[in-house]
């Protein structure tokens, strides 16, 4: 695969993560796509094993998701800036800090947003609190295994 392939592979997959964020939008199935067209094309076993992966772990999202609050951001009245200020967080902390970082990012994202909203530390906190109640933990742990898929994607990547 080229490096313009590769560049619109990671194009689209940069448009999954972002569309976890939008409702209506399908992020999980635009990077599995993206990891698939990938996969189609470098046909090593490393890319099929890959691709298994993520399929599985963006299946076990799928399967977990009735455990989740449903998202019901408007009828709780949250920011669409803080969410995706806390989206935005969630994908620099997964590269600074791999794998965890991308829920401290979120967790920490989504405070510092509100807390620059509100003006307090207190009333901060609990908008934060109301806002994973309200479908944040659904957010949060889809955009967890999009990133999941996508850091393994440019594991390979970048070792080959």
């Amino acid at each position: 695969m080229g490096v313009w392939q590769l560049l619109a592979v990671g194009a689209v997959n940069l448009m999954g993560l972002c569309g976890v964020l939008v409702p209506g939008i399908p992020g999980p199935a635009i990077v599995w796509a993206a990891v698939a067209w990938w996969a189609l094309d470098d046909t090593t076993g490393l890319a099929w094993a890959v691709l298994a992966g993520a399929t599985g772990v963006l299946l076990l999202n799928q399967a977990l998701r009735p455990l989740l609050p449903p998202r019901r951001f408007k009828a709780a009245g949250v920011s669409k800036r803080s969410v995706l200020t806390a989206g935005a967080a969630a994908v620099a902390g997964f590269f600074v800090l791999p794998v965890v970082g991308a829920i401290a990012g979120f967790l920490g994202g989504l405070y510092g947003a509100e807390r620059v909203r509100l003006g307090s530390h207190g009333d901060g906190w609990a908008s934060a609190r109301a806002i994973l109640r309200a479908g944040g933990y659904s957010v949060m742990a889809e955009l967890f295994a999009c990133l999941l898929v996508t850091g393994a994607w440019i594991g390979v990547v970048v070792g080959d």
